[in-house]
C-alpha cells in the first residue's frame, strides 16, 4: 500500500484544525499542530509534503513562522498554502514573497480546502 503524502496543519483554532483533519484525511495523513511553533519543532524532526497554515495565530503569526521555516534546512522547497480569514492585502503581498501556493479564504469551503491541497499535491 502507498503511503499517504503528509500534510502538516497549523492553526491555532482548535475546530479548524478539527476540520481540515477530517476532510482531508481519506487521502492524506494530516499532523495537527495548534502553533508556528510547534510547526517549527515538527520540521526539525520531519518533513511534510505540504503546509497549510493560519495567517493570524497567537503569538507568532503565520507570517513569522513561514520566514522561520524559509531559513531551516530543506524548508524553502516545501509547498505552503495560507489559510487566512483577513482581507489585510499587506500580509498576502508579504506570504507572497515568501513563496506561497495559494490561499484558502477561513471560513473555508471544505471542497475549495481539498480541491487547492489536490492541485499542489497531485497536480489536478
Amino acid at each position: 500500500m502507498q503511503e499517504k503524502l503528509k500534510v502538516l496543519a497549523v492553526d491555532d483554532n482548535s475546530i479548524s484544525l478539527s476540520v481540515i483533519e477530517q476532510e482531508l484525511k481519506g487521502d492524506y495523513e494530516v499532523i495537527p499542530v495548534n502553533s508556528g511553533l510547534r510547526a517549527v519543532q515538527y520540521l526539525k524532526r520531519e518533513k511534510p509534503n505540504l503546509i497549510l497554515m493560519d495567517i493570524q495565530m497567537e503569538f507568532v503569526d503565520g507570517i513569522e513562522t513561514l520566514k522561520e521555516i524559509r531559513e531551516m534546512e530543506g524548508g524553502k522547497d516545501i509547498p505552503v498554502i495560507m489559510l487566512t480569514s483577513m482581507k489585510d492585502k499587506e500580509m498576502v503581498v508579504e506570504s507572497a514573497k515568501l513563496g506561497v501556493e495559494g490561499y484558502v479564504i477561513k471560513p473555508f469551503n471544505k471542497q475549495d480546502l481539498h480541491d487547492r491541497v489536490d492541485r499542489v499535491l497531485k497536480g489536478k
